[in-house]
């Protein structure tokens, strides 16, 4: 039997979370080649899972919403990330725990069937991730959440509200904002423009210690991981070649001929 229902809904929310090099921070390549060094490096919630988490709890306040889950999968020190999403006003977290990689091991499809498998057994009614980690930029997370768990799905929003028995969006495409609308459960991913992520305050900081973290060990899930590519090489992107200067209008028109742009 689902938790959700419509019209003073009760419903749970479920809210990824991923824990990423500070966006602050140069990323710099680890000398194997294969990856980017994450030891010693200052780490911290997705800017994009903040969003997602602030949408998440907005429902809440406005009633919409029963209880907000935090779910994240990675290291033991995901839980730091999930405490700051408990101190934004998540009600409990769920940590599936492992060592591998989560910015190349462990790869979208593998997390998607993660999300998948705790939003069915939370019988939630709507989960919402952000459109993409700034760790590996793959944007396919939610979308793949939404295929296998055959639920409607609404990505790249700016703005969303629960209407009936079913959600109104807008999302942000290359023509402008298409409007879209359709049925709960729904899967949905969250862009720059949805909302202003809150500072958890000192006070909601130490809410958040007492906040439940229940947590699962990845290798204890019968999910097939297996991974789809790859790494190769990872490298630092090419340095730009340092311009020249032109003496005028007609000089820059030859230098442009020259180098093939016109």
């Amino acid at each position: 039997i689902k938790l959700f229902r419509w019209q003073n809904i009760i419903m749970k929310v479920l809210c990824a979370v991923k824990r990423v090099v500070d966006y602050a921070v140069k990323p710099r390549v680890a000398p194997d080649g294969l990856g980017v060094l994450l030891k010693n490096i200052k780490m911290s919630m997705n800017p994009f899972c903040e969003i997602a988490v602030e949408q998440a709890v907005q429902l809440k306040e406005a009633g919409v919403a029963d209880e907000v889950i935090a779910v994240s999968v990675g290291p033991k020190q995901a839980q730091e990330t999930l405490r700051t999403a408990l101190a934004m006003g998540a009600d409990r977290a769920i940590h599936i725990q492992t060592d591998m990689r989560p910015d190349s091991d462990l790869q979208p499809l593998a997390v998607a069937k993660i999300l998948a498998h705790v939003a069915e057994e939370e019988e939630a009614g709507l989960f919402v991730l952000g459109k993409q980690a700034i760790d590996d930029d793959s944007n396919q997370t939610g979308q793949m959440v939404a295929g296998l768990l055959d639920w409607p799905q609404a990505t790249f929003l700016c703005d969303f509200k629960i209407e009936g028995e079913g959600f109104v969006a807008e999302r942000e495409v290359d023509g402008g904002i298409q409007r879209i609308s359709g049925p709960l459960p729904c899967v949905i991913t969250t862009d720059l423009r949805l909302n202003e992520p809150r500072y958890a305050t000192l006070p909601n900081i130490m809410k958040a210690k007492k906040k439940k973290i229940a947590t699962k060990k990845l290798k204890d899930l019968d999910i097939d991981i297996t991974s789809r590519h790859e790494v190769l090489d990872v490298s630092e992107p090419a340095e730009r070649s340092a311009g020249i200067m032109v003496e005028d209008v007609d000089d820059l028109m030859v230098k442009l001929k020259e180098a093939g742009a016109l």
